[in-house]
């Protein structure tokens, strides 16, 4: 058994147009920006938790790709989730060391990651057989 749940909303935007975009998001959802910002070796910066604890956050990605949207669905155990999803349909795109870039059947990236919301995984998750 293995326990996962959607627990990061990402706002992915390349650099040129990073601070704009980050500036944007921050006043729409009412979040002050944090002090350190986004680099290549740390390319993200949290805004809010929405219901339940789910984050919002931005993430700076490289200038090839395209503005969009993605969730990462967290769990206590990553192969197992990974199985789960490519059952369910999705295809793998990248597989890092610790967590996977996956896209559902439409193509719609997504991230398969450890815990990285603490309680509130431990509030809100699914169990899995």
């Amino acid at each position: 058994m293995h326990r996962s749940r959607i627990g990061v909303v990402l706002i992915d935007h390349p650099a040129a147009g990073y601070e704009a975009s980050a500036d944007f998001w921050a006043g729409a959802s009412g979040s002050p920006r944090e002090q350190d910002r986004p680099t290549a070796e740390h390319p993200y910066e949290s805004l809010r938790d929405f219901p339940g604890g789910v984050q919002l956050a931005l993430q700076r990605i490289g200038d090839g790709t395209a503005p969009r949207v993605h969730l990462d669905i967290e769990t206590d155990d990553v192969e197992a989730e990974i199985a789960r999803v490519l059952a369910l349909g999705a295809s793998m795109v990248d597989r890092r060391e610790d967590y996977a870039i996956l896209a559902d059947p439409g193509g719609v990236p997504f991230c398969v990651v450890p815990v990285q919301t603490g309680a509130a995984f431990d509030e809100h998750a699914t169990s899995w057989p």
